[in-house]
């Protein structure tokens, strides 16, 4: 039983490092200059991101190249410009993460 406790103990800090590992990452990456979890800044919040996406098969394949490449139409007018400088994986690992903000 306590092996159990201490099993679970370390993986809700685990997954908990890894949600704010990932948070690091969009304020390293500047995504917060124009995204907030919860709500809108310039573009949408990555909670409304969630939402909109949500049970889609082909969204963590669509906002990855969205996050690299760019792009217009979906969330307004105000264009999401490209982000060259963010790795096709940091990119993905961006999209898990703002894709399981409930």
């Amino acid at each position: 039983m306590k092996r159990l406790l201490l099993l679970g103990v370390a993986i809700s800090a685990f997954a908990s490092n890894m949600a704010m590992a990932n948070a690091d990452l969009a304020k390293a990456k500047n995504c917060m200059a124009c995204h907030a979890v919860a709500n809108k800044v310039v573009g949408p919040s990555f909670k409304d991101v969630a939402g909109k996406y949500a049970g889609q098969k082909d969204a963590e394949d669509k906002l990855t190249q969205k996050v690299i490449k760019g792009g217009s139409g979906v969330w307004g007018a105000v264009p999401m410009p490209a982000n060259p400088q963010v790795s096709e994986a940091e990119a993905r690992t961006l999209v898990k993460w703002v894709l399981s903000q409930k």
